[in-house]
């Protein structure tokens, strides 16, 4: 729940909104630059095809899988100042890992971490986690 209310208070959804404006702007201007040059159809839907992958790969993905980053660690905090213990969140994590049976694309092609790579890091931020909360047995 601390990670859903992260994203609300870091206001992901509207950089989100502004990231895919900036990126659908690219892409109009792209197809006027070559309509403009008067290239064939097949050509500028190719360059479409291309600056949609290349954005996407290279700059939607990687913002994405770096908000729920972000999520995660201040889903922590307001996980431990609700009085639960954060550490909870890696044996989570690691369940989630083990569902896929493997079945996961490459961390570059998806929009969330590595989820063993995600129980790492927050069996990382646990101890300043539990800074912020209250005591709740494990501290």
């Amino acid at each position: 729940m601390g990670h859903e209310v992260a994203h609300a208070i870091a206001r992901h959804g509207n950089e989100r909104m502004s990231q895919g404006m900036l990126v659908q702007g690219g892409g109009m201007a792209l197809d006027f630059a070559t309509a403009y040059a008067n290239q064939p159809q097949q050509t500028r839907s190719l360059f479409q095809q291309a600056y949609g992958m290349g954005t996407t790969v290279g700059a939607i993905f990687p913002f994405s899988r770096l908000h729920e980053s972000e999520a995660d660690e201040m889903g922590l905090i307001f996980t431990a100042m609700a009085g639960y213990d954060p550490a909870k969140a890696v044996p989570f994590w690691k369940r989630m890992s083990q569902l896929g049976g493997g079945q996961r694309p490459p961390e570059f092609l998806s929009t969330h971490p590595d989820p063993d790579k995600r129980s790492a890091k927050l069996a990382e931020q646990v101890r300043v986690a539990r800074a912020y909360g209250i005591k709740y047995g494990t501290n």
